[in-house]
C-alpha cells in the first residue's frame, strides 16, 4: 500500500488516543485502506478514518514516536525541566530499557512537581529524607514503589550530575518476603483447557511450558526456533541476556499448525497490525481462561512461570539448572521456589500426627 494518498495526524476520539487518516475521496483508496487496515473506522465528528495510537502504526506510518517527557514537561517549573530532560538523555545513553526509562522519569518528575520553583540541585540529602518520609507517610507508597523512587534520585546525582555516592546512608524500606502465587498441575491443565483460539493456545503455552516472562513470549521470533535442536533463543531478556531454553516436544505440533494457519513473517505472535503481540493482550487471555476454569487465585500470567519452576524443582530438577532456564542473575532468587513446593513439606509430619 502506498501512502503518499494519505494524511496520517495524531487525534483523541472516544476517550482513546487514535491516528487519524485523511484522503481525497476515492473509492480505490478507500477500498486499499481498508484491505491493509480491515479495523479501521470512519468517524463522522473527525470527518476521517482511524486507527489506535499504537508504536508499530506510527513507525508504519513515519509518525515521531511518543515522547515519555511530554506529559510530564508541562507540570513543570521552567527551574526544573532542564533536570528531567538530562536524565531522559543520560538514561538513553547508558541504553537503559524502555521500561526502566518510563519508570525513572515518572519517579524524578513526581519529585520535581512537589518542588515547583525549588531547584532540584539545591536539595540536601535532609531534604531528599523528608521528601521520602512524605511519601511513605502521606501518599502510603509500598515499599516497591518507594525504592523505585530512590533508584531514580540516586540515578540522577550520581549519574546526571556526577556526584559521589553520597544517598546510601537514605534509609531503604524493607522488602517484605512474600511467596510467588502458582498453580498446581491439574489447575494448569484447566486453565490450558479453556483456550480453544490456536494463538492464544500458543501463547499460553509457550508461558508455561518454557518458563518465560510474558515479554519474552511476545519477543519471540521466528528465526529464533530451532526445532532441530529443540531450542529457542530468548533474545534481549530482563537484564539484555540472552538465553537459551528447551522446546517442549508436546507443543511442536501446535507451533506446525499454528505457523500454517497464521503464517507469522517476523514475530511468532504478531500483532494485528504487525509488529509483537501485545503484553496486556496474554494477560487478558489468561486472566479470562483462569476465570473459565473456574480458578480464583489472585494470580496473573507471570504464574504460569511460577508454576513452571515449582513443577521443575518438585521433579527433582537442580536449582542452578532452574536458575540457568529462568535467567535469574542470582540462585538466591530461585531458592524461593523451594518454599513454595510441595515435595519437601509433605514429608515432614506435624506432632499432632504422632500421638
Amino acid at each position: 500500500m502506498d501512502f503518499k494518498n494519505y494524511n496520517f495526524e495524531l487525534g483523541y476520539h472516544r476517550s482513546r488516543n487514535v491516528i487519524l487518516i485523511r484522503f481525497a475521496y476515492k473509492q480505490i483508496l478507500v477500498a486499499a485502506l481498508r484491505k491493509k487496515f480491515p479495523s479501521a473506522k470512519w468517524s463522522r465528528t473527525k470527518k476521517a478514518w482511524y486507527l489506535p495510537d499504537l508504536p508499530i502504526l506510527r513507525s508504519t506510518f513515519g509518525i515521531l514516536k511518543k515522547n515519555p517527557l511530554d506529559k510530564f514537561l508541562v507540570r513543570l517549573d521552567p527551574v526544573n525541566k532542564n533536570a528531567l530532560i538530562a536524565l531522559y538523555e543520560q538514561l538513553k545513553l547508558k541504553a537503559y530499557s524502555e521500561n526502566t526509562i518510563r519508570v525513572y522519569i515518572a519517579e524524578f518528575a513526581h519529585l520535581l512537581v512537589l518542588i515547583k520553583k525549588h531547584p532540584v540541585t539545591k536539595l540536601t540529602p535532609k531534604k531528599l529524607k523528608d521528601y521520602f518520609l512524605y511519601c511513605v507517610q502521606h501518599e502510603k507508597m509500598n515499599e516497591r514503589k518507594l525504592n523505585g523512587k530512590i533508584n531514580a534520585v540516586k540515578f540522577y546525582f550520581e549519574q546526571v550530575l556526577n556526584e559521589p555516592k553520597m544517598f546510601f546512608s537514605i534509609p531503604r524500606p524493607k522488602k517484605p518476603m512474600t511467596l510467588p502465587t502458582m498453580l498446581s498441575k491439574n489447575e494448569v491443565k484447566k486453565v490450558l483447557g479453556q483456550v480453544m483460539n490456536l494463538k492464544h493456545s500458543v501463547a499460553l503455552k509457550l508461558c508455561y511450558g518454557m518458563g518465560l516472562r510474558v515479554s519474552e513470549v511476545v519477543g519471540i521470533k521466528v528465526s529464533h526456533i530451532d526445532s532441530d535442536r529443540m531450542m529457542v533463543h530468548i533474545q534481549g531478556a530482563k537484564g539484555k541476556k540472552d538465553r537459551y531454553v528447551p522446546l517442549p516436544k508436546r507443543i511442536l505440533p501446535t507451533l506446525r499448525a499454528y505457523y500454517k494457519a497464521y503464517r507469522p513473517k517476523e514475530y511468532l505472535l504478531e500483532g494485528q497490525y504487525g509488529g509483537p503481540y501485545s503484553k496486556s493482550s496474554v494477560q487478558h487471555i489468561f486472566k479470562k481462561a483462569l476465570r473459565n476454569a473456574g480458578i480464583h487465585k489472585n494470580i496473573g500470567v507471570h504464574g504460569l512461570r511460577h508454576s513452571y519452576a515449582t513443577h521443575l524443582l518438585e521433579a527433582g530438577a537442580d536449582l542452578r539448572f532452574i536458575q540457568e532456564l529462568l535467567g535469574h542473575n542470582s540462585v538466591k532468587t530461585t531458592q524461593l521456589y523451594t518454599k513454595v513446593t510441595s515435595s519437601s513439606l509433605t514429608n515432614i509430619a506435624s506432632p499432632l500426627d504422632t500421638l
